[in-house]
């Protein structure tokens, strides 16, 4: 494995070791400022670049604060990283408007990242639907309450 692949890949561990603690901030800093998200979720349509990142992960560390991503593969070549992950959180503040559900949750997705000079540059992803877990759906783009009213 190359020198770049094992710092890429390590980029992506301190992401999610970050994102468990709860820390936004730090968070969104893997991100570059042009950031892309290339995945079809709804909540994605509803937020964009690095400071849309900050109220998407700020939204769910209220909902789930005490998420929990375990890496179970990591791999790397040239300037993508592919994680497989799963996730698993408690459902206990508000999520779009919903209350708590006080569900546990387990997701398991595939995430591709491109890595550009030491930040992610676009993403790629593919998983379970926590939203469908939840029983609750996301608001339409636009709508006011959704996430990007947030801040």
């Amino acid at each position: 494995m190359s020198e770049t692949g094992e710092t890429n890949k390590e980029t992506i561990r301190r992401l999610f070791a970050e994102v468990d603690r709860g820390n936004v901030e730090a968070a969104a800093g893997y991100y570059a400022p042009g950031y892309l998200d290339h995945t079809s979720a709804p909540l994605r349509r509803q937020e964009t670049g690095r400071e849309g990142l900050r109220r998407v992960f700020a939204l769910f560390q209220e909902a789930f604060p005490d998420v929990r991503h375990t890496i179970e593969d990591l791999v790397s070549e040239g300037d993508r990283v592919v994680a497989r992950v799963t996730t698993r959180a408690t459902h206990t503040g508000e999520l779009f408007g919903h209350p708590p559900t006080g569900r546990a949750v387990t997701l398991t997705g595939i995430t591709i990242f491109r890595i550009v000079d030491g930040l992610i540059a676009e993403r790629w992803a593919e998983g379970a639907s926590l939203l469908e877990q939840l029983g609750i759906a996301p608001p339409e783009p636009g709508a006011t309450g959704a996430a990007g009213g947030r801040g």
